[in-house]
């Protein structure tokens, strides 16, 4: 399945589909900043006697804005319950498998399309395995109330992650397991589980930043339309090291990957399953800026 990311942003989408996380970092920066910024003379001697107070006020500014890049968010209270806190587990070099995986109609294929693909990075030495955003079924506005499982339910309301856990269990793996749609109460979610090598399910992420998209002539998907966005960043300490999670669209927002620096992630993961129309533009260009943005790894 190939990855890649959605359009550029447009104000519809900024206002209806961003959370306040990823706003609240302009309102801090409107409280920081001047309501009226300098004038400087263009007369030189005015210049000279001014540049002393101009230097510290933005000296000023400049000492406090930055910790907003982080700090500001207040990441202690960025889960719910909280993420483990510090000391951050330790991390040594190991191997990632990424399985790029093609859905079809039929979910018990694509589940057994899965497991053997797990089964595969594991021989070849991977000790963290990530799976696709919505490996399992289909996705379609239309489809997605027919597929969605009962993750909490487990078992045979949700085979899918039923799968996930038996493998990781059995092999000794950390599985992001890419995201299946997920039926909770009235609500459905597009929603990362996180299994550890015990089998448990160490985290659940529900996406935050939904995709709608309307080209004419090319694409037309309105996420929002069928999918409820989640409202909790996710921080998860694996076996492999502290990981934050995001699926797809929740990769262009700075804020969330600041969130998960902040808390002291080595790696971020997004699993990803986007069209080729905008994403070609934006997939690699995201993750470095966001990598370079934190100095986390992402995949």
């Amino acid at each position: 399945m190939k990855a890649a990311i959605s359009s550029l942003i447009s104000f519809r989408n900024f206002d209806l589909h961003e959370p306040s996380l990823s706003r609240s970092i302009f309102r801090q920066l409107s409280l920081l900043l001047p309501s009226q910024f300098p004038v400087v003379s263009t007369d030189a001697k005015a210049n000279g006697a001014n540049f002393t107070s101009l230097h510290q006020k933005f000296r000023f500014h400049s000492i406090k804005t930055s910790p907003i890049m982080a700090s500001s968010f207040n990441p202690e209270r960025a889960t719910s319950p909280p993420a483990v806190p510090p000391p951050v587990p330790p991390v040594t070099k190991f191997k990632i498998g990424l399985c790029q995986l093609m859905a079809t109609p039929d979910k018990q294929r694509n589940i057994e399309h899965a497991r053997k693909a797990i089964e595969e990075a594991v021989e070849k030495g991977a000790k963290l395995v990530v799976l696709p955003e919505i490996w399992n079924v289909p996705y379609s506005q239309d489809t997605v109330s027919v597929y969605a499982e009962d993750i909490e339910a487990g078992g045979d309301a949700s085979p899918s992650t039923a799968m996930l856990s038996e493998v990781s269990r059995r092999l000794k793996v950390t599985i992001v397991g890419g995201s299946i749609v997920e039926r909770s109460g009235d609500k459905i979610y597009n929603t990362c589980c996180v299994f550890g090598t015990d089998g448990n399910m160490k985290a659940k992420h529900r996406k935050i930043h939904l995709f709608d998209i309307d080209i004419p002539g090319k694409i037309t998907f309105i996420e929002s339309k069928a999918i409820a966005a989640g409202q909790t960043p996710t921080v998860v300490d694996t076996e492999v090291g502290r990981i934050g999670i995001g699926i797809c669209y929740d990769i262009r927002f700075p804020e969330l990957a600041m969130i998960y620096a902040a808390r002291g992630a080595h790696l971020i993961c997004y699993p990803g399953a986007f069209n080729m129309t905008t994403g070609p533009l934006h997939w690699e260009l995201l993750q470095c800026a966001r990598a370079v943005d934190n100095l986390v790894f992402y995949e």
